[in-house]
């Protein structure tokens, strides 16, 4: 695989999308307890050691890289939204560890080549628009023989089936803006494959769940009305419109149910690593 590099200019064609993400993001620090098992999780699998130097991508409020940290790594985490990031710093200075927390893009990551031991990304690293670019850049500063590894969500598993769903909801894009994939692509070990291609060896995958406590399906479905951005936005598009409303709660309670037993949702995720070619 050609490793892609990108700067940040101020033609880039997803400089909305990505500004709206940033506006989105910035409401999931709640979900920061259900992600820190997954976390822990992803640290483990990417085998990080103390002494190592690691990059979380797209950290949001610092799980990993805190969960690296109290192993001993050096390590540094990036994220585009700097409300996440203040919570992130927050968590560093509660576990007293000591973490280098930088607002940025995925996309233009501002380190060296060959500066880190280890590049993970837990659910975030997904969302980049350019999936060529965000890989070529989190191989670009991986040194050769390091490690990269990933969470992700398998597209028809749950959070792949609520994406696929909200999105049938969502307002159309503006006329000419160019559409980013799915991120649950990421979630597809065939994908991850010919995305990483040449440019890694020792591709591993594993499955993992997290199980979510919740009082029912509507509690689940209230909770993320308020702390899911992309929700939020399609509830706000159909506002005045109550039947349509009442559709998409419905809908959504519905496949929380599939997925809800003995007050938890399960929601089971793939763990991807490989080894850097030298």
């Amino acid at each position: 695989m050609a490793v892609e590099k990108t700067a940040n200019t101020p033609d880039d064609p997803f400089a909305g999308f990505k500004a709206t993400q940033r506006d989105a993001w910035a409401l999931f620090a709640p979900f920061e307890a259900i992600t820190t098992i997954p976390a822990a999780k992803l640290v483990k699998f990417a085998r990080i050691a103390a002494g190592q130097r690691v990059l979380d991508v797209a950290c949001g409020t610092g799980v990993v890289p805190v969960t690296a940290a109290r192993r001993g790594a050096i390590v540094s985490g990036l994220d585009l939204s700097p409300v996440l990031l203040e919570r992130a710093r927050r968590n560093a200075e509660i576990a007293e560890v000591t973490i280098d927390f930088t607002e940025g893009d995925v996309e233009a990551l501002p380190y060296p080549d060959a500066s880190f031991d280890a590049v993970t990304s837990q659910f975030g690293h997904i969302f980049a628009p350019r999936p060529a670019i965000a890989i070529g850049e989190m191989l670009r500063v991986l040194k050769p023989g390091g490690t990269i590894a990933f969470n992700t969500w398998p597209p028809e598993l749950f959070v792949g089936r609520q994406l696929a769903m909200l999105m049938r909801y969502a307002p159309p894009p503006p006329p000419g803006a160019p559409q980013p994939p799915s991120p649950m692509e990421w979630g597809m070990p065939d994908v991850v494959r010919e995305r990483l291609g040449d440019a890694v060896t020792d591709l591993r995958f594993d499955r993992d769940v997290v199980m979510v406590p919740s009082l029912s399906p509507q509690h689940t479905r209230v909770m993320q009305e308020e702390t899911l951005g992309l929700l939020r936005n399609i509830l706000a598009a159909h506002q005045g419109q109550p039947e349509k409303l009442a559709e998409i709660r419905t809908a959504f309670e519905a496949l929380i149910a599939e997925n809800f037993e003995d007050n938890q949702l399960r929601q089971s995720f793939l763990m991807s690593r490989a080894t850097k070619r030298g």
